[in-house]
């Protein structure tokens, strides 16, 4: 369990890295953390009836302090469970807890959760509210533009209204509607449009709501131009596939003083967090499968990250690994 004092959460939302399944694990967060210091970092959505039950809550909850501020965001539709997960969202020293109203999938449509809660407004502030009164954390939403047919300027403002009387702190709304059947999650990231629109003349009709603005945003420019009409922009696939693309994050948005920050800083600020889980008998691939992608467009890079993954994955491998890889991206000055 985390014992370290949340770090504010004053404006933390101007820029945030979305929750991903089988991204923003532990590992992937502590990379972005050698990247930026003052964005919101999300958990992967962890399913409240998991927590619950589970004897290993640890696994699911546990993270760094460097990881600060972070989010964790859960998935379900019973309010008593979602006040439990705050609960413990709490102890274990979160700074906020998110509500997952925008995943598409099958599977988690057979919980009722996700994107399909939409249709049930209600029921969401229901959860909102529970969660609310049980932890002094705020709770945020992250939810789409809309559902099937269930996709009017009307029917997103009644759905933010209500949620936000129950106590909801913050909006991050996915510019695409989600279509529950015929696309998957990865479809459903792609085919519908992206409606920015929608969202910011949403932010126009309720200027007291705090509002983010994701999906398809790729760089920094992009990130400021949503920063025009919204109060945050939230990358996800853009910053797992390009981490050090975001280097000036925190002097563009955060006003912090500019810096470089090299491939090679990155790995070598990993190395303590990597001894550590090699300690607690993870496997060094488990943090180095998020590496892959941060040396990209120079001469070498395949060949550094082929070496890298082969190395890695064998099952003994330790920290002469990561020692040799940030060796050789000094050397090569990156």
């Amino acid at each position: 369990m985390s014992l370290a004092k949340p770090a504010p959460l004053i404006g933390a939302y101007r820029f945030s890295v979305a929750p991903m399944l089988d991204c923003t694990d532990r590992h992937f967060r502590v990379l972005m953390r050698q990247i930026t210091r003052r964005s919101l970092l999300y958990t992967e959505m962890v399913v409240a009836q998991a927590l619950h039950y589970s004897n290993r809550r640890d696994k699911l909850l546990d993270f760094d302090p460097i990881e600060h501020p972070i989010a964790l965001q859960v998935g379900g539709d019973q309010p008593a469970m979602l006040a439990d997960a705050a609960r413990l969202a709490q102890d274990w020293g979160y700074d906020e807890i998110n509500l997952n109203v925008g995943c598409p999938s099958q599977k988690v449509q057979a919980g009722n959760f996700g994107a399909c809660l939409m249709a049930e407004p209600d029921l969401v502030a229901r959860c909102v509210e529970a969660m609310r009164t049980a932890a002094n954390l705020p709770v945020t939403v992250k939810h789409r533009i809309g559902i099937d047919d269930l996709d009017s300027d009307e029917l997103l403002t009644a759905f933010v209204d209500r949620v936000a009387s129950a106590g909801a702190s913050r909006f991050a709304i996915h510019a695409r509607k989600a279509w529950l059947e015929g696309l998957d999650p990865k479809q459903n990231r792609t085919i519908p449009p992206l409606q920015y629109e929608r969202v910011i003349a949403l932010k126009q009709r309720r200027p007291e709501l705090l509002i983010e603005l994701n999906g398809g945003l790729e760089s920094t420019d992009d990130c400021l131009r949503a920063l025009e009409g919204c109060d945050g922009a939230m990358v996800g696939r853009a910053a797992y596939a390009h981490p050090l693309r975001w280097q000036t994050i925190d002097a563009v948005i955060f006003d912090e003083t500019p810096c470089t920050i090299l491939a090679s800083d990155v790995i070598d600020g990993l190395i303590p967090h990597a001894e550590a889980h090699l300690k607690r008998g993870g496997r060094l691939w488990d943090l180095c499968r998020h590496l892959v992608q941060l040396v990209e467009g120079v001469k070498g890079a395949r060949h550094w990250r082929r070496d890298l993954g082969q190395q890695a994955q064998q099952r003994n491998a330790d920290l002469a690994v990561l020692d040799q890889a940030g060796r050789q991206l000094r050397e090569a000055g990156l």
